[in-house]
Protein backbone atom coordinates (compact mmCIF):
# COMPACT_ATOMS: atom_id res chain seq x y z
CA UNK A 1 0.00 0.00 0.00
CA UNK A 2 1.49 3.22 -1.22
CA UNK A 3 1.91 5.72 1.70
CA UNK A 4 2.50 9.31 1.77
CA UNK A 5 6.63 10.43 1.82
CA UNK A 6 7.15 7.24 -0.93
CA UNK A 7 7.84 7.37 -4.72
CA UNK A 8 5.52 4.27 -6.16
CA UNK A 9 5.45 5.21 -9.50
CA UNK A 10 3.55 7.41 -11.94
CA UNK A 11 0.07 6.84 -11.92
CA UNK A 12 -3.06 7.70 -10.07
CA UNK A 13 -3.26 7.05 -6.23
CA UNK A 14 -6.91 7.19 -4.50
CA UNK A 15 -6.70 8.41 -0.65
CA UNK A 16 -8.14 5.28 1.59
CA UNK A 17 -10.00 7.69 3.72
CA UNK A 18 -12.07 9.72 1.36
CA UNK A 19 -11.29 8.58 -2.55
CA UNK A 20 -9.65 11.73 -3.43
CA UNK A 21 -7.63 10.82 -6.33
CA UNK A 22 -3.98 12.16 -6.33
CA UNK A 23 -2.01 11.78 -9.81
CA UNK A 24 2.13 11.60 -10.07
CA UNK A 25 3.47 12.61 -13.34
CA UNK A 26 6.85 11.17 -13.15
CA UNK A 27 8.73 8.13 -11.53
CA UNK A 28 10.95 10.74 -9.24
CA UNK A 29 7.20 12.72 -7.44
CA UNK A 30 6.67 11.96 -4.17
CA UNK A 31 3.20 10.84 -2.74
CA UNK A 32 1.95 14.14 -0.49
CA UNK A 33 -0.88 13.71 2.19
CA UNK A 34 -4.08 13.98 0.55
CA UNK A 35 -4.98 17.56 -0.18
CA UNK A 36 -9.01 16.91 1.12
CA UNK A 37 -8.34 15.18 3.99
CA UNK A 38 -4.81 14.68 5.10
CA UNK A 39 -4.58 10.90 4.54
CA UNK A 40 -1.42 8.80 4.29
CA UNK A 41 -2.90 5.71 2.84
CA UNK A 42 -3.50 5.36 -0.73
CA UNK A 43 -4.25 2.20 -2.94
CA UNK A 44 -3.84 2.47 -6.79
Amino acid sequence: MPTTGEKPGKGEYICNKCGQVVVLDDNTDTLPPCPKCGGTEYRK
